[in-house]
């Protein structure tokens, strides 16, 4: 395939890169600013991204691109989500969405957490002890996050497989397999999502005027100084909560094992000093993010980035894990280095749309990875690489399957 840079997208999103997008990261860096053969622009260096994230130029909201893709627009009848919404209404949203999760009015709702999760880790990695070979995702990495955003949420547990269902349909839909249609996959997702939403809806209605000690509970009872959401608002909302509430931990855990398990010095450093343990994630949220890219950005106007005018209305697709590994920015970026220091790195964005589940994944990321090294050892890689999710946006390993001592 030519290695020319309007070819960029469709090699970064095609599987066969998906193990190692980073090379064709380097070479996006070589352009800064990268026109694609179907007009959409690919910005990879660091402090071009970070001037474009924090630019009211730049909006969230697909409804402002020149042709909208139908298949990217909100389900018909449905607001965006506040990701996908601009200020004054993202800020709204958002804090709305806030006040039962975090600071200010919440502040305790995330620690408070902290006996739970490691409850919940130990258990999981207790019952990986009896077993020769196991897989970290379906047995480790997806159960811990979607039991505690499930239970934050107030989601009875039987009704998880159901949740999972719709959440991997909707992740589903951001592939961009080069020479496939994706109408289909993002109709389903949008099927899903609605689903999803008319669930947690009802879910949530049947606590109004009924409050319990859950997320859901608090987000219609609770009228705060900005009023409450609307029933539509409450359903795209609790399904943003949901699905990035545990999805993207889900690879954050993935990668962080794998990544450590293919560094055993560092693996062996954090068990003797755990207390490095929360600068080991953030260089995991910097070295193998599980947000690769945001592709729903649209510029307002002309902007020039990088000597190259973008044109108003025209997709922008700011590749963030590109970024994190920019060498003008970060010395030896290659590299792993669980006590980096100087570590302001893209893995939750940046600007006003900074990921408003941070501290809860960094939390889980911490004790889920503490808990694995110090009650499984060094479990081996039966497949490296391995094999890996479609979504070239949220990437992160399908499987991976672990061996222990005699297995």
């Amino acid at each position: 395939m030519s290695s020319s840079p309007e070819t960029l997208f469709r090699r970064i999103t095609d599987y066969a890169h998906r193990a190692d997008p980073y090379p064709l990261y380097a070479e996006l860096r070589e352009h800064k600013v990268a026109r694609q053969e179907d007009g959409k622009y690919l910005v990879g260096t660091y402090d071009e991204i970070a001037a474009l994230l924090h630019d009211p130029r730049v909006s969230s909201d697909v409804r402002n691109r020149t042709e909208p893709d139908p298949d990217l627009l909100p389900p018909q009848g449905l607001p965006p989500a506040f990701i996908g919404r601009d200020d004054p209404e993202h800020d709204r949203l958002r804090r709305l969405a806030m006040r039962p999760f975090g600071p200010p009015h919440s502040p305790g709702r995330v620690d408070a957490l902290r006996g739970d999760i490691t409850r919940i880790a130990e258990q999981l990695a207790d019952g990986l002890r009896e077993k020769e070979r196991f897989d970290l995702v379906d047995d480790f990495a997806f159960p811990l996050p979607v039991t505690v955003i499930c239970d934050l949420l107030g989601v009875p547990s039987g009704d998880i497989p159901q949740v999972h269902a719709w959440a991997d349909t909707v992740v589903t839909g951001l592939d961009f397999t080069p020479g496939e249609d994706p109408g289909p996959r993002r109709r389903a997702a949008q099927e899903a999502r609605t689903a999803m939403g008319l669930y947690l809806g009802e879910l949530a209605g049947k606590r109004r005027g009924h409050p319990t000690d859950d997320m859901l509970s608090a987000l219609v009872n609770d009228g705060g100084p900005d009023g409450r959401l609307t029933q539509e608002e409450l359903m795209v909302t609790t399904v943003l909560l949901l699905i990035a509430g545990h999805e993207t931990t889900v690879n954050l855990i993935t990668n962080g094992m794998l990544t450590l398990l293919r560094n055993p010095e560092a693996l062996e450093r954090l068990r003797a000093e755990p207390e490095l343990m929360p600068r080991a994630v953030e260089e995991l949220l910097r070295y193998e993010p599980p947000v690769q890219f945001l592709p729903q950005r649209t510029p307002l106007a002309d902007i020039e980035v990088a000597g190259v005018t973008i044109p108003q209305g025209v997709p922008l697709v700011l590749v963030l894990a590109s970024g994190s590994r920019d060498p003008l920015r970060f010395p030896d970026p290659d590299r792993f280095d669980p006590g980096r220091t100087d570590n302001q790195h893209f893995g939750f964005g940046s600007g006003i749309h900074n990921c408003f589940g941070a501290p809860l994944a960094r939390l889980e990321t911490q004790i889920a990875l503490t808990t694995l090294i110090n009650r499984l050892g060094s479990p081996r890689l039966l497949e490296d690489p391995p094999e890996y999710r479609n979504s070239p946006v949220l990437r992160g390993p399908r499987h991976l399957p672990l061996a222990q001592a005699g297995g």
